[in-house]
C-alpha cells in the first residue's frame, strides 16, 4: 500500500535535494527502490539525491544523504541545504553541528548563505593537468576548457568506468581556469550518473587542486563557478594538507508538496 508523504524540495547552486523531516523516524524504512522513485524526474519529484534530516545524540542533527540512485555518500551542497532545512524546521540556531555519513561538520547561517567546514584533506601527488582528492567524496580533476555537456558526460563516464574507478565509482571534474583564485568546472557524479549543475564536493577538491596548481600557500579564497551558480571554497593550504575548510553558497527551498510512494 503506498504511503502519502510530505517532502520539501530544496536547491543549493542548481544541485537540487528532496528532504524529509525524519526526527519522529517516520522514513525509517524508506526502500531504495522508493528513494529511485521520488528522485526520479519523469515519474516521481526529481531530484539529483534525497536527505533524510533525523535525531542525532550529541549533534543537532543527523543528515542520511541518498544519491538519486540510492546509493550513499556525503553531499557539500546537500549538506548546506540540509542546515537551511533544519533551521526553517526550527531545530537549529546560526550557528550548528550536525553527523554525515564522513563525520561532523560545523556549518553557519550567514548572509553569504549558508558556510559549511569541510574535514580536513591530505594533499595527493599531481600528475600534470589531472589530479585526485577525497572531499568527503572521491574526485578526479582535470584541466580542460571544454565544458559543454556532451564533453563532461563523455570524458565522466569514461573515467568513472574506467578499470580504476569501476567499482566504487569517483566523480568527475573539467576545470577551466579563469585566473589563480576563479575558476569554471563541469561535474560528472556517481550515483547520478550524469552532469550535474552544481556539486560542493567537486567544487572544493578542485579549488584545493587549483591551489596546488597555483602553488598557493597559506589563506586562500577560491571562487569557482559551477553551471547553476557560484559557490567560494575558503581554506588553508600546507605543503601537505588543506585545513580550516569552508565551501560557502545559496541554499534555497523551491516548493513543498506531498505524494504517495
Amino acid at each position: 500500500m503506498k504511503q502519502l508523504i510530505h517532502f520539501s524540495k530544496y536547491q543549493g547552486t542548481g544541485n537540487d535535494f528532496v528532504m524529509l523531516n525524519n526526527l519522529t523516524n517516520d522514513f525509517e524504512h524508506l526502500s531504495i527502490d522508493q528513494i529511485q522513485r521520488l528522485c526520479d524526474r519523469r515519474f516521481g519529484i526529481g531530484a539529483d539525491g534525497l536527505i533524510l534530516i533525523q535525531n542525532k545524540d550529541g549533534f543537532d542533527f543527523e543528515m542520511d544523504y541518498y544519491n538519486s540512485d540510492g546509493s550513499k555518500s556525503f553531499c557539500g551542497n546537500g549538506a548546506r541545504c540540509a542546515v537551511q532545512f533544519a533551521h526553517e524546521l526550527g531545530i537549529t540556531q546560526q550557528e550548528v553541528v550536525f553527523y554525515a555519513i564522513d563525520g561532523m561538520h560545523r556549518a553557519t547561517k550567514n548572509e553569504a548563505g549558508i558556510e559549511l567546514q569541510m574535514n580536513n584533506v591530505k594533499a595527493e601527488p599531481i600528475n600534470g593537468q589531472e589530479g585526485f582528492l577525497n572531499t568527503g567524496s572521491p574526485h578526479v580533476m582535470r584541466y580542460d576548457d571544454d565544458l559543454s555537456h556532451a564533453h563532461i558526460f563523455q570524458v565522466g563516464k569514461s573515467i568513472r568506468y574506467s578499470e580504476t574507478y569501476q567499482k566504487e565509482g569517483v566523480n568527475v571534474n573539467l576545470i577551466r581556469k579563469i585566473n589563480a583564485r576563479q575558476i569554471a568546472i563541469a561535474t560528472y557524479e556517481r550515483g547520478v550518473e550524469d552532469e550535474t549543475l552544481s556539486c560542493g564536493t567537486g567544487a572544493t577538491a578542485c579549488a584545493l587542486f587549483h591551489a596546488q596548481q597555483e602553488t598557493l600557500l597559506g589563506e586562500q579564497l577560491i571562487e569557482v563557478q559551477v553551471k547553476g551558480g557560484v559557490l567560494k571554497v575558503k581554506f588553508h593550504r600546507t605543503e601537505d594538507q588543506f585545513k580550516d575548510i569552508y565551501l560557502i553558497g545559496p541554499a534555497e527551498k523551491v516548493f513543498e508538496g506531498e505524494i504517495y510512494v
